[in-house]
């Protein structure tokens, strides 16, 4: 993947996102998302090997639209200013978890894991966390998953943030959720609102001869804990 060429364009887009504009760069962004693509399809190639779930999708399955969809939002810029691919079983808008790629100028990053969830399910979640402790414990508390993705150190809020360089868990309830004991030991894992884990990478990580093999190691970690809360979530998809 030519991050380079990539993230020289995201940023021409940052600086003139109009339709007049792109229209005229139309076949710079034609040859960056085919490049963007072709890397997208050596990353499912390589997390096939290591989750067969999601052999099955293609790139088109996984890579959002870089048309912006402007009617809810007072910002009226047509075109986003980063290239995501999220790759997983269900689709783009399942519930359960999957893995997500981001190029963005300065704000590059791999995800893992889901960003929302109704209630219900995570009730259902946190009532797994507590029943199975120990194996809960074991998938997100060893080093390399603290390697990836603890932020303790680096981001402090009880709202985390993408613009964290890496982090679990993108929203936070600021006390225990009701019905659950305060004075549990690991209460920090109930209060999540969302399992997503990332940790940021780049601007030239991608355009890496070891890309795919970082890539790996990094979505194999955060693997068991997906696992973990997908068991609970393939429940009521």
């Amino acid at each position: 993947m030519d991050t380079k060429r990539i993230i020289s364009f995201l940023r021409q887009v940052m600086e003139n996102n109009n339709r007049p504009w792109f229209q005229e760069h139309k076949e710079e962004y034609m040859a960056v998302r085919a490049d963007f693509e072709a890397g997208i399809a050596e990353a499912i190639n390589r997390i096939a090997t290591f989750d067969p779930d999601i052999a099955h999708v293609t790139v088109k399955d996984a890579v959002y639209r870089f048309y912006r969809d402007t009617r809810f939002t007072t910002d009226k810029s047509p075109y986003k200013n980063h290239l995501g691919a999220y790759i997983n079983a269900k689709g783009k808008k399942a519930l359960r978890g999957g893995y997500y790629i981001h190029v963005e100028p300065d704000h590059c990053l791999l995800a893992i894991g889901n960003y929302w969830l109704p209630t219900n399910i995570l009730t259902a979640c946190r009532n797994e966390i507590m029943g199975n402790e120990a194996e809960w414990l074991r998938c997100v508390e060893n080093d390399e998953f603290k390697r990836y993705f603890d932020s303790d150190e680096v981001h402090t809020d009880w709202e985390e943030s993408w613009d964290a360089p890496q982090g679990f868990g993108l929203t936070k309830l600021k006390t225990c959720p009701a019905g659950f004991p305060r004075d549990y030991a690991h209460v920090k894992y109930l209060r999540l609102k969302d399992y997503c884990c990332w940790h940021a990478v780049g601007n030239d990580f991608f355009s890496q001869a070891d890309w795919l093999d970082r890539m790996e190691d990094i979505f194999r970690t955060g693997k068991p804990m997906m696992d973990f809360t997908n068991s609970v979530i393939d429940d009521y998809e």
